[in-house]
């Protein structure tokens, strides 16, 4: 197995997040050395509308497995950046937030629909359309409709402080299930796995069993036409910005 700490593959310059030490301090009397009482940590793993959490010591509890799945090594379903639902073909021809009639283009000289929501740059959108939405709405998070509760999708801040604060550890075979994807180990020892399930676009499924791909509910506000997603490999993590039509896995989160 091959064990990684961070990969800092970055497609723009972001703030990286400060690791958070967790202490520990022993207990004296239910008190500790500041004569200050020691707060109970709470459960470290549990339910939330029927689906399972697990506390890594971060700003969110993360899901156990991805929406669609029913266990960690299930890949689940895959979903293009602000829809709810799969779906057979994943195009911009089939994506919900653009007018595949309307299209400009681009720098390297080829064309792109415009973009009906979710947009931060008249150049994008359709007939100069800006709404300067940069987070996805509850109405268009797979997790929120399909979930349900308190669950939502991270955004890529809290995919980073994932990334900065935990042990990454790829694996061939997840627990004996043939699954490859990396084990990711947080400070208090709790862990969760995500699969190498690939992608979809066009009809097709990609790199399943190779690498992941993982959307936040971060739009790439530099380019509209895109949102960051964290990607992996045996060998590398990373985040970037893709194609909003793509297909990818959603690992949800719960406050």
């Amino acid at each position: 197995m091959k064990h990684l700490k961070l990969f800092a593959a970055l497609c723009c310059a972001a703030a990286v997040l400060a690791a958070c030490d967790q202490k520990n301090e022993p207990a004296n009397d239910d008190q500790n050395d500041n004569n200050s009482p020691v707060e109970n940590p709470g459960p470290t793993t549990g339910t939330e509308n029927g689906h399972e959490w697990v506390d890594l010591g971060l700003s969110v509890k993360w899901a156990t497995c991805n929406v669609g799945a029913t266990a960690p090594e299930e890949y689940g379903g895959y979903y293009a950046w602000g829809e709810t639902e799969t779906k057979e073909t994943y195009i911009w021809d089939t994506y919900k937030h653009c007018d595949p009639a309307n299209t400009w283009t681009t720098e390297f000289g080829y064309d792109l629909p415009c973009l009906t929501k979710y947009c931060t740059n008249v150049k994008y959108g359709k007939d100069n359309f800006c709404d300067h939405k940069d987070t996805l709405e509850p109405e268009d998070d797979a997790v929120v409709q399909n979930w349900g509760g308190a669950w939502r999708m991270p955004t890529i801040d809290e995919w980073q402080e994932l990334i900065d604060n935990c042990d990454l550890t790829w694996t061939d075979n997840y627990n004996g299930t043939g699954v490859a994807g990396y084990i990711v180990t947080s400070k208090n020892g709790n862990s969760i796995f995500l699969p190498a399930a690939g992608y979809r676009d066009y009809g097709n499924l990609n790199g399943a069993g190779d690498y992941g791909y993982y959307w936040s509910s971060s739009l790439y506000a530099g380019c509209p036409d895109s949102a960051w997603s964290v990607y992996f490999d045996s060998d590398n993590v990373g985040r970037y910005g893709i194609y909003r039509y793509c297909g990818q896995s959603v690992r949800p989160v719960v406050p």
